[in-house]
C-alpha cells in the first residue's frame, strides 16, 4: 500500500485505530490481572467502547472507542461511570472527532471537561528494503527473557525519571504478557542496547514507544527496530502502523520523518463533578 492509497481520515479508519489501541490496553489489564490477582484489573464494552480498568492511577484506566462504533446514551454513560466509580476511578473517555457533535455534547452536559489532546498517526506497512545494519541484531524476545527486556525498556525510558523505575520495571512485566502483543529486543554486538513492542489486531500494528539505554544512543538502534517491526507486521497481514504522539512532541516530529500521517487529533475528557443517585 503506497502513501498514495492510504485509506481515508474518516469513520471508519477512526473505528479500526481505535478498536486496535482499545484492544491492546484491554489485553494490558488482563496480563496485569494475570500477573497481580489483588490488582482488580478488567474491563467491559459498553456501546461499542471499551473501559479498562487497570488501577486508580493507570494512565491505561479510561474509555477506548466512546461513540464512534455507537452513539451512547445517558443510560450508556451512566454505566460506565458506574464501572470506574465502584473502583474508586476517575472516569476519563479518549475520544476520536468522529465521535461526532451528539457524543461531545451529552459529555458537555454531564459536566465533563478535556484534560488532554493527542494526535493519532498513521502510515502504510511497507517491509523496508534497507537492511539492518551487520552490527545489530533484532529479535522477538523468548519466553524466559522478559526480565531481559523489562530492564532494558525501564533504563532507556528512565534516564530523565529516575524515580519511575520501579513503575516502568512492572509495565515491561505487564507488556510482555500481554496477548497479542511482541517485544523486540534490539542488540549491538551481541549486547541489548534497545527494546520495542508491537501488538497486532484486525490487520492493524500498534507500534508502542521503543527505549534505548543511555551508553547504546546514536548508533542505528531505534531506526533498525522500527523497521524490523515493520518487516514483522507486513509478514503477520497488516497493512496499517498506528502511533500516537503529542501535538507538536518530539515523538510525533520522529514519527512524521518516518512517514506517518495525523489521521485525528483526540480529546481526553475526564468526569469533574460527581453525579447524585449514580
Amino acid at each position: 500500500m503506497s502513501a498514495a492509497m492510504l485509506p481515508f481520515a474518516d469513520l471508519a479508519l477512526s473505528r479500526r485505530l481505535e478498536r486496535a489501541e482499545g484492544h491492546a490496553c484491554a489485553q494490558y489489564a488482563d496480563a496485569r490481572r494475570h500477573l497481580f490477582p489483588q490488582s482488580g484489573a478488567e474491563w467491559m464494552e459498553c456501546a461499542g467502547a471499551y473501559a479498562v480498568f487497570d488501577g486508580v492511577d493507570s494512565p491505561v484506566t479510561q474509555t477506548f472507542g466512546l461513540g464512534v462504533f455507537e452513539e451512547p446514551k445517558a443510560d450508556d454513560l451512566d454505566t460506565i461511570e458506574r464501572f470506574f466509580r465502584d473502583r474508586g476511578a476517575p472516569i476519563f473517555h479518549e475520544v476520536s472527532p468522529h465521535a461526532g457533535v451528539a457524543t461531545l455534547d451529552l459529555l458537555c452536559a454531564r459536566d465533563y471537561r478535556p484534560s488532554e489532546i493527542s494526535n493519532v498517526m498513521y502510515r502504510s506497512i511497507e517491509s523496508p528494503d534497507q537492511p539492518v545494519p551487520a552490527d545489530i541484531s533484532i529479535r522477538v524476545i523468548g519466553s524466559n527473557e522478559s526480565d531481559l527486556w523489562s530492564n532494558i525498556s525501564a533504563r532507556g525510558w528512565a534516564q530523565e525519571h529516575p524515580e519511575l523505575q520501579s513503575f516502568l520495571l512492572e509495565v515491561g512485566r505487564i507488556s510482555s504478557a500481554r496477548e497479542d502483543t511482541f517485544c523486540f529486543l534490539a542488540e549491538i554486538l551481541g549486547q541489548p542496547g534497545a527494546a520495542g513492542v508491537l501488538c497486532l489486531h484486525d490487520r492493524v500494528a500498534l507500534f508502542g514507544g521503543a527505549a534505548t539505554v543511555p551508553e547504546f544512543r546514536r548508533r542505528g538502534l531505534q531506526t533498525a527496530l522500527l523497521q524490523q517491526r515493520m518487516r514483522f507486521a507486513a509478514s503477520h497481514g497488516c497493512d496499517l502502523a498506528m502511533m500516537v504522539a503529542l501535538p507538536g512532541s518530539e515523538s510525533q516530529r520522529n514519527a512524521e520523518r518516518r512517514g506517518f500521517n495525523v489521521a485525528y487529533t483526540r480529546t481526553k475528557w475526564r468526569l469533574v463533578t460527581e453525579r447524585r443517585g449514580k
